[in-house]
């Protein structure tokens, strides 16, 4: 397995600020309690935690997808180039440079490969040249994807499914990339090979990362900077390098204490002794 050491965040302008947020689902289901954050330019940026710590809900609440599930962020506000836009429609923050890569990869199952691809393109107005230009910088980065290309999207494997997700955001030309789940359901190979792939973009193309996950080793080995969520608040922040080596990060997260690996159901029980919940 690789061990991606990754750089130390970039001293940058913040992008993406989460200022206090709260939101509830159908007016009573209160899932973040005053969530805060930021995301540079040019950083990776980990948000995570758990399932059910509150993740999908904060990159939903900075993509404004909520209403669609019936949320609304009821506090707080989500600033982007230090201008609020939480009140902005989906795709008028597309246009701004921030996209969204959906749990799941939510490919368009009956369209190909490269047709799934160009559809991240469409809202771009810079003519047909750039948009082909682009289309094979992803193919440089996706090469399987240039291969399945005419492939029907929903015949691919999941490991190509979640390529076509990303390469259909780079489509766009984002500035920030908010990931959801990038390790879901794919080998930890394949998985490794996404997260390089995140970090060569990151460092080529200077696109922003904000991705939320549950596999907290995998992506505190290439993020930046990491927020930790439990039950819909941050309770731990800083580099990334210093959460690898916090004793709670390790006993909690990764199953590892002074005493050696750890069970799983040894951590479950571990969990009842957050410090950080007292």
């Amino acid at each position: 397995m690789l061990d991606a050491a990754p750089a130390e965040s970039p001293m940058a302008e913040t992008l993406l600020e989460v200022n206090n947020i709260e939101v509830i689902y159908n007016h009573v289901i209160l899932v973040l309690k005053g969530v805060s954050l930021n995301v540079p330019r040019g950083g990776i940026t980990a948000l995570l935690g758990g399932n059910g710590a509150g993740k999908t809900t904060t990159l939903k609440a900075i993509s404004n997808l909520l209403h669609s599930e019936r949320g609304e962020v009821t506090k707080g506000s989500v600033k982007y180039k230090g201008e609020e836009v939480q009140n902005l429609e989906p795709a008028r923050l597309v246009t701004r440079g921030v996209i969204q890569v959906m749990e799941g990869r939510h490919c368009f199952e009956h369209l190909s490969v490269e047709d799934n691809l160009l559809a991240g393109a469409y809202t771009r107005r810079d003519g047909k040249g750039a948009v082909a230009a682009d289309l094979e910088m992803v193919y440089e980065y996706f090469p399987r994807l240039k291969e399945r290309r005419r492939s029907q999207a929903g015949y691919t494997s999941g490991g190509e499914q979640q390529m076509c997700a990303i390469g259909r955001a780079l489509m766009s030309r984002p500035e920030t990339i908010l990931l959801d789940e990038p390790s879901m359901g794919l080998a930890p190979q394949l998985v490794e090979q996404i997260f390089e792939i995140v970090k060569s973009v990151n460092e080529n193309e200077g696109v922003s990362f904000l991705l939320a996950e549950q596999n907290t080793n995998v992506a505190l080995r290439f993020a930046h900077y990491g927020y930790i969520l439990e039950s819909g608040r941050v309770v731990m922040d800083g580099p990334a390098a210093d959460l690898r080596e916090n004793p709670d990060v390790k006993e909690f997260y990764l199953g590892v204490s002074e005493e050696g690996r750890k069970s799983f159901r040894d951590v479950r029980s571990y969990r009842r002794r957050k410090r950080w919940l007292s």
